[in-house]
C-alpha cells in the first residue's frame, strides 16, 4: 500500500492494530467482529462486506461483546446507528472510530449514549498482513455501549 492511498479519503478500511485490539479484548471479551474482512478479522466470528454486518444481528453470548471498526467515510454513520440499535437490545458493543465530534452520527448516537474514550496520539493502523504503517491522519476514539445494569 502506498502512502498516497493511506492518507487519502479513498481509503475507508483501516485495519485495527493487533496490540490495540488485544488490550480491548482483555477488557471486553469479544465474540464478534461486526465489520471485517477475511484478512482483518479479529474474532473467530465476523461479518465481511459480503455477509453485510449492517443486515445481521449482533447478538452475542452473555458476558461477551462485539468489536466494530467500521469502514470510515460516508458509511460510518450507518454503522454507528446499527451499533446503537443493537446496544438497545442488550448487546455490549465497542467501536473504534475516527474522532469526528462535529458530525451528525456523533451527536445522534454517541454523545450522551455511549462511554467515549478519546485516544492519545494517533493509531498506527495495520495493512492486510497485520503490519503497522504510518500514523493515521486523524485522531481516534473508542465508543462503548454497555447493556443496562452492567
Amino acid at each position: 500500500m502506498n502512502a498516497s492511498v493511506l492518507f487519502s479519503s479513498e481509503k475507508s478500511d483501516w485495519n485495527t492494530p493487533q496490540d490495540f485490539f488485544n488490550e480491548l479484548n482483555a477488557e471486553f471479551n469479544f465474540e464478534l467482529d461486526a465489520a471485517a474482512t477475511n484478512k482483518s478479522a479479529k474474532c473467530e466470528r465476523y461479518f465481511t462486506p459480503e455477509t453485510d454486518g449492517l443486515a445481521q444481528s449482533w447478538a452475542v453470548s452473555e458476558g461477551r461483546a462485539v468489536f466494530c471498526n467500521p469502514p470510515y467515510g460516508r458509511e460510518t454513520g450507518k454503522w454507528v446507528k446499527k451499533a446503537y440499535e443493537e446496544a438497545q437490545r442488550g448487546t455490549m458493543i465497542v467501536m473504534l472510530l475516527p474522532s469526528r465530534t462535529d458530525v451528525s452520527w456523533f451527536h445522534d448516537y454517541i454523545l450522551g449514549k455511549a462511554e467515549v474514550r478519546f485516544l492519545r496520539g494517533r493509531l498506527k493502523f495495520a495493512d492486510d498482513e497485520g503490519q503497522a504503517k504510518n500514523s493515521a491522519p486523524f485522531p481516534s476514539l473508542v465508543a462503548i455501549y454497555r447493556p443496562e445494569g452492567s
